[in-house]
This record gives C-alpha cells, structure tokens and sequence, in this order.
C-alpha cells in the first residue's frame, strides 16, 4: 500500500489527559432503546448505600456488537496470557458492604 493510500485510511485519535487518567467503576448497568445502548460505569465504595455513575457512554446497536465482540476478543486474549478469570459464580451484583466490617471512629 503507497504512502497516500495509508494516510487516507489511519485516524488521528487525541486523548486528553484528564481522560487517559481513566476512572475506575466496579459495576457497569446497561439499558438500551430501539436507536441506541446506554453503558453505565457505576462507583461502589464499602458500606455507602449510595452508588454514582462515574460515566456514561451511548451507542449505536451497530457499535454495542462491535465493542462486544471486541471485549471477547480481548477477553480470549488475557486468559490464554494469564489463564482463566474466576469469579463466574458470584451473584451478579456485589453486595453494598463488600462483606467488610463497618467503620469505627
């Protein structure tokens, strides 16, 4: 492929920084619509009944199945690296104590 040809086809991607730093979410709740999915990225903290979105992404049905088959990919990936991921018979959400004991002052 010349030079030209590979220009047209490669995107220029910028991550700010605020956004390379990442945020950590330990939930994630997703809800979809004819048109779109939305993909919630939920905090929750031990012993705080209350939990917040930490981050929100909307897409299209089209691109849910790409990011999918992308985390599968991946998925199939880390485990032939690091071996199989446990935990699949855990209940599906974690309880709001993380099963720690409660803070004393």
């Amino acid at each position: 492929m010349d030079d030209t040809k590979k220009a047209k086809n490669q995107i220029n991607i910028e991550l700010p920084e605020e956004v390379a730093e990442g945020v950590y979410a330990n939930l994630a709740m997703i809800s979809h619509s004819q048109s779109e999915f939305v993909v919630d990225f939920i905090r929750m903290v031990p012993n705080v009944p209350k939990a917040k979105v930490k981050s929100r992404v909307i897409l299209t049905p089209q691109h849910a199945r790409r990011l999918l088959r992308a985390l599968s990919d991946n998925l199939a990936k880390y485990e032939n690296q690091f071996g199989p991921i446990g935990g699949a018979d855990n209940p599906p959400f974690p309880p709001f104590n993380f099963n720690t004991p409660k803070a004393q002052a």
